[in-house]
């Protein structure tokens, strides 16, 4: 039999929202002269530029404007005098990837105010800055073997559902590394064993609670969402405020010198026996297993599909861990380079075991990623060197003027692929 699911998965924080375009009253809009910004290497593209002040147009005076290879390494500057048309600047682009256009404008109090367009060329050629290790997929069964000889002994602790027929608990389960599972368990009463499609939603950067999801459950899943730090649940807000400020401030780069200790490690092996621990529950259908989440949740779907291949479905909106080694990388920036744009070559054989770009070559699950053309946390070029490695039925939601968010369609691009998938189960 077929079901529909109505599902209801909220956005999760991101690390920064659209980046503001507006400043003391006055906007600056960069636009492509194609709607969808995509473009071949070689075609000409034209930035049109407008600026506003109040909602009326800035018709005199000068803008000046950047190009950039995605925000890294500018190769074009100069001044614009402003008209009744705005002013325009054309470029043309030689290697697969994005050009981006900041334009800024200082009105006569001398405030400054910033617009952003850009442009990809060939997106779907864009190559990975380095291959998987060789060595990889050994390291990977390390961990699982080790992961797989725990046994699987949860403490499920009942809480409080704001959903008639739903039991709610509070997960907590011992996993290598420190720090163990920790997330809330949804599942619709009295469902029958093999009966229910699984979904693991996870985290964005930060520190917070797990998110209780009764709603999903209903629709008739069973749903696991964890937080990305095994910190316990349903804390008051300075309990998360004081962890993020002390014992988690700046864990993006902590023991990055040494795979072993890199603070990834334990996050991806938390994945891992998450995933072990739904697809352990009676009531899994045995069939679908679907993995949701954006920014460094985003990433961590991307990392969870290649971990586990019964995953299959994953939906990574603006990823971060993408493309560590690259010139143009994501969140976290793993990397350190010195003066002269040199990696440091020990973190960068590190940064490689945690990548998702890695990970998505180990992955065949249907997968929708999301990408903003002017995302400089998760930078377009990195995502898209992910996208490309991923093998099995794909699709990629552009968004040319969007920063690092969640795009207005994402969450019903989600729900219909979600249901999509499992009817067709």
């Amino acid at each position: 039999m077929h079901h529909h699911y109505k599902l209801f998965l909220a956005s999760l924080v991101l690390l920064s929202l659209v980046a503001p375009y507006a400043m003391a009253g006055t906007t600056i809009s960069v636009l492509t002269d194609r709607e969808d910004a995509l473009y071949h290497v070689g075609d000409e593209v034209t930035f049109r530029i407008s600026v506003a002040t109040d909602d009326t147009s800035v018709t005199t005076g000068d803008v000046t404007y950047s190009l950039t290879i995605d925000g890294w390494k500018e190769v074009g500057a100069g001044t614009l005098p402003l008209s009744d048309d705005g002013a325009t600047v054309s470029a043309k682009f030689d290697q697969p990837g994005f050009l981006r256009c900041t334009v800024t404008h200082v009105d006569p109090t001398g405030a400054k105010s910033h617009g952003f367009g850009a442009a990809g060329f060939d997106p779907l050629q864009i190559k990975p800055s380095l291959p998987v290790p060789d060595d990889f997929d050994d390291f990977w069964a390390k961990q699982k073997a080790e992961i797989a000889a725990l046994s699987m002994d949860p403490t499920l602790t009942p809480v409080d559902s704001s959903v008639d027929g739903i039991n709610c608990f509070d997960l907590q389960l011992d996993c290598p590394g420190g720090a163990p599972v920790s997330g809330y368990y949804c599942l619709p009463e009295g469902a029958a064993p093999k009966s229910l499609p699984a979904l693991l939603v996870v985290h964005g950067a930060g520190v917070r609670s797990s998110i209780l999801r009764p709603d999903t459950a209903k629709e008739g899943l069973i749903v696991l969402d964890i937080n990305a730090h095994g910190i316990p649940n349903g804390k008051r807000k300075d309990f998360y405020d004081d962890l993020s400020s002390g014992d988690l401030k700046d864990y993006r780069h902590r023991g990055r010198e040494d795979r072993e200790t890199y603070y990834f490690l334990g996050m991806y092996n938390r994945l891992m026996r998450a995933m072990n621990f739904l697809t352990s529950r009676p009531e899994w259908d045995g069939k679908v297993l679907i993995v949701e989440g954006t920014s460094q949740g985003g990433g961590q779907s991307l990392v969870a599909a290649g971990l586990d291949s019964r995953v299959t479905l994953l939906c990574a909106g603006v990823p971060a861990m993408c493309d560590h080694t690259g010139d143009v990388n994501g969140w976290p920036r793993v990397v350190p380079r010195d003066d002269n744009g040199t990696p440091d070559p020990k973190i960068q054989e590190v940064a490689r075991y945690f990548d998702a770009m890695n990970f998505a070559t180990r992955t065949k699950a249907d997968a929708l990623v999301s990408v903003g053309f002017i995302d400089d946390v998760c930078r377009p070029t990195s995502i898209y060197a992910t996208y490309n490695n991923l093998a099995g039925k794909k699709q990629i939601l552009n968004k040319p003027q969007m920063n690092h968010a969640v795009a207005p369609e994402w969450n019903e691009m989600v729900l219909g692929l979600i249901r999509e998938h499992i009817a067709s189960k």
